[in-house]
């Protein structure tokens, strides 16, 4: 799909005090611009927008431990979107590790996912410290909960306390996790690595090749208070850019109240039966569920889209739960 205008001379990758109205290309399907920077919904049955009529998006962007700000444009999905900052900040797409949204901070509640609010600042965070750790699994769990950047990274999201990971002070949220035992990750699935990590035999040490996301001297703190979920919701309420791993991104008004709750509930149940969390499947979980009408539909549909995942039918069951109680109102 072309993006962009041809003719337009390219900006300088990184720009500072940039007039935020000015945009340029990103193609989204079923919006187009209107004056005044609103958006308006194309009717049912007409055709996409050429290329050059599409919404011309701008997001701004800085590095996390500190840089100039950076204009990102012309990206449809997460991976392009690495590509695009370390374009921007001359550094190879392979040092982004993951983004926040609106704070430079190791804060897991921002997390860059499968949306971003019109109006966010970008802070990507690059790999940092690499490190090598023996780890005794002394119990079933390890306390780890794991999420991914969506372009083949998979880190830790949450330390769970008096853990056997909590008390290694050596592993922090936000590593990245390279390698168990010698197998490279890089390329893995979040779900894949918390496979690995929950099949490791209890009573065993097992070798974790890490690497830290490089701080500014501000940022080293504590390791509590960075759990949670992002909403993947733009605070000024005026929409959001949804990212799509197949297709094209749309502009979209924010998810209801109903939805919204709905997929922090089935957020929570990928925690608790899978080991890792991740905004956006559960929404996409809650999208397919929204219009299904019985859960044999609904199972065959999350086969359709998300056969990769090998969900449990007693999980899939407990989603179909929270999303029939969502269109019930009673969240």
């Amino acid at each position: 799909m072309p993006l962009g205008l041809g003719r337009r001379k390219k900006a300088s990758p990184l720009m500072e005090d940039e007039d935020v109205s000015e945009r340029s290309a990103l193609g989204v399907s079923q919006a187009v611009g209107m004056p005044g920077g609103s958006i308006a919904s194309i009717p049912p049955g007409l055709p996409p927008p050429a290329p050059a009529l599409r919404p011309r998006l701008v997001f701004h962007a800085q590095l996390a431990h500190g840089s100039p700000t950076g204009r990102i444009e012309g990206f449809s999905n997460v991976k392009e979107l690495y590509a695009k900052i370390a374009e921007a900040f001359t550094i190879p797409v392979g040092e982004v590790m993951f983004c926040t949204l609106n704070t430079h901070r190791l804060d897991m509640d921002k997390l860059l996912g499968g949306q971003i609010g019109l109006e966010d600042f970008i802070f990507a965070h690059v790999r940092g410290q690499k490190k090598e750790l023996e780890v005794y699994k002394s119990e079933d769990s390890l306390g780890l909960t794991i999420t991914d950047n969506g372009a083949g990274f998979a880190f830790i999201k949450r330390i769970k306390e008096g853990s056997v990971i909590h008390r290694m002070q050596l592993i922090g949220v936000g590593d990245m996790i390279e390698a168990i035992n010698g197998k490279n990750l890089i390329g893995s699935r979040h779900f894949e690595v918390a496979r690995i990590l929950k099949e490791l035999p209890r009573g065993r040490m097992f070798t974790l090749k890490l690497c830290e996301p490089l701080k500014a001297f501000e940022m080293i703190g504590p390791r509590s208070g960075l759990s949670g979920i992002s909403s993947g919701t733009s605070p000024s309420g005026r929409g959001t850019l949804r990212l799509r791993s197949k297709g094209p991104p749309t502009v979209e008004q924010l998810v209801s109240v109903i939805e919204e709750k709905a997929v922090q509930k089935v957020d929570d149940l990928l925690e608790s039966y899978m080991g890792i969390r991740d905004s956006e499947l559960a929404g996409t979980m809650v999208e397919l569920g929204m219009d299904k009408q019985n859960p044999d539909d609904f199972s065959q549909a999350l086969d359709r889209t998300l056969g990769d995942f090998a969900f449990p039918d007693e999980f899939v069951f407990d989603v179909w739960g929270a999303i029939g109680d969502a269109k019930a109102g009673r969240y």
